[in-house]
Order: structure tokens, then sequence, then C-alpha cells
């Protein structure tokens, strides 16, 4: 029988992102990505990511995370994620402050500065294009050479590249809406250039401290919020000397404050995480998982 039948979880969302938290740190098992499928399914708890807490790897931390996109593949940071695995264990624990350990490292998270928003340490993004990763060289990655429609009258065209944790493409546009991100989504995320796939933001800089932006999340698809996708396009836009460090982001879900600190190069994500229910797995959604 799957480790997830009758096994309890909270659902909750990080600005529209729709989060399942489960904590193992009590047992050895692992969810297989069948596992991760079937509780995304409709008859189950669908979701953006899952977030699964193991037993700490690391002395000091509150526990390993493993991230999973709904369509079972595994992502290595998730912001919003993150902020509701901070607030459910700072509720379990009375602290306001812990270290937890993912694929893309050590993440530290704190309460503030009010109590209903999170703050989550997201760590110092990468430019390099093996760091991204990209299938082929580019010296400047602020732009990369990469289009969607006709050669001489490109759709999209020039997205600046980074990895925080995960890769991101940001493409610069006047309207975020006016584009089919459904459409053009999956195309760019699943592009050669990307070996690892992407997160595809659309985003346009309303001023120096304000950028709005859509997702389309790798492994996930069109989203209401993406953490790291806001850090990424509030880095890119940084790097362009388009924006300052802090920015205040306006997703479809809702709103986050990025500052890419000046002192340590660390990207610094606060904004709210909501708790919506608890309950437990029914065990018919694993019956057909091997």
């Amino acid at each position: 029988m799957s480790t997830l039948a009758n096994h309890s979880f909270a659902k909750m969302n990080g600005i529209g992102n729709e989060i399942v938290v489960v904590d193992l740190r009590d047992s050895a098992a692992t969810i297989t990505p069948d596992e991760a499928r079937a509780v995304a399914s409709p008859a189950g708890v669908p979701y953006d990511q899952l977030m699964v807490l193991h037993t700490p790897r690391v002395q000091g931390t509150s526990a390993f995370i493993r991230i999973y996109n709904n369509d079972g593949s595994e992502a290595a940071a998730c912001g919003n994620g993150m902020r509701c695995v901070a607030r459910q264990v700072f509720e379990e624990t009375g602290k306001n402050a812990l270290t937890f350990e993912t694929r893309a490292g050590l993440l530290n998270c704190w309460q503030g500065p009010s109590p209903d928003l999170y703050t989550v340490d997201m760590g110092v993004p990468k430019f390099g294009w093996q760091d991204i990763p990209l299938a082929e060289e580019f010296r400047d990655t602020r732009y990369i050479e990469l289009q969607i429609g006709p050669i001489d009258a490109p759709i999209l065209h020039s997205p600046s590249v980074v990895s925080m944790g995960n890769p991101h493409a940001i493409f610069w546009v006047e309207d975020i809406h006016a584009y089919d991100l459904e459409r053009f989504g999956p195309l760019l995320e699943n592009h050669p250039i990307f070996p690892d796939r992407a997160n595809i933001t659309l985003a346009h800089i309303v001023d120096r401290d304000h950028i709005v932006m859509r997702t389309w999340e790798r492994g996930a698809g069109l989203t209401k919020a993406c953490g790291s996708a806001a850090c990424a396009t509030a880095v890119a836009a940084a790097r362009l000397k388009r924006t300052g460090r802090t920015v205040h982001m306006t997703l479809p879900g809702g709103e986050l404050t990025i500052e890419w600190r000046a002192q340590d190069d660390h990207v610094l994500m606060t904004g709210p995480a909501a708790f919506e229910f608890e309950g437990r797995f029914d065990p018919a959604l694993f019956a057909n998982v091997a």
C-alpha cells in the first residue's frame, strides 16, 4: 500500500500557488512520481506543488524537503511552497526562524516584517549558461537569442535567463495579457535550448519599483504565482538596470516583495502563506499505483 494512503496533509496556498504539504519526517519512505500524480488528480487534492518534509539530513535544519510538480517531476525550488512550509512548522514549533534543506541548497525562513508575512532567503542567483543550464554557450545571459514566431516579426524574443535553483526565462513585454501564454508556454518550456526545461515568464516593468508578471511553470503549467520566477524576474530587471534591487511584484494571485540584497547577492522573497484545510488521502487514489 502507498505510503500516502490515509496519510494526513495540509492544503495551503502562496498568493494563489496551490500547495499541498505532507510531513514524512517520521518515516523513511519516499514518494514516487506516480503517487505525486495521483495526489494531483481531480479525485485527489489538485496542486501546483507538493512539498514533502523528510527527516533532516543536515545538522541544524528542520527538514529535508522534496518538491514535486503536478506532473510528477521534481523541482529544486519553490518559493511560495517554502513560505507555506515555514508557516506550518513555525506554528507547530512556536519558532519564527528556521532553516530547511532543498535540492537548491539550504534555505533560511523567518516570520516578518508583520505576523502575516513570511520571508525566504532563496540564495544567490546564477547567470552562467552552464548553471542555468542552457544547451549552448551565451556569454551574456541578460538577453539570449531565442524567439517564437516568424524570424522577421517574432511574437516573443530575447529573454533574460536566470537560475534560482531552477531555470527561468523572462520575456519583457508591454502587456502581459497580450500573449497566449497557455499556448506558447509549453513550446518554450520544452525548447531545445533548455535541457532541463524552463519556467517561462512574461514581465512588464511598470517603474523602477514595480513589475507585473505571469508565469508558465515548468511541470505545473499556467499558475497564479511562482515565487522563484518572481525572484528571477526581479534579479533580471536589476541586472538590466531597469529597476532597483528591491521590487514590488504583482502576480495574478497576489503581491510579493523581492530584495536582491546588495551585501551578499542573496534574494529575499516576502509574502503571505494561507492555510486552507487539512485532510487525509483516500487510499483509493493509489489503487493503481505500483
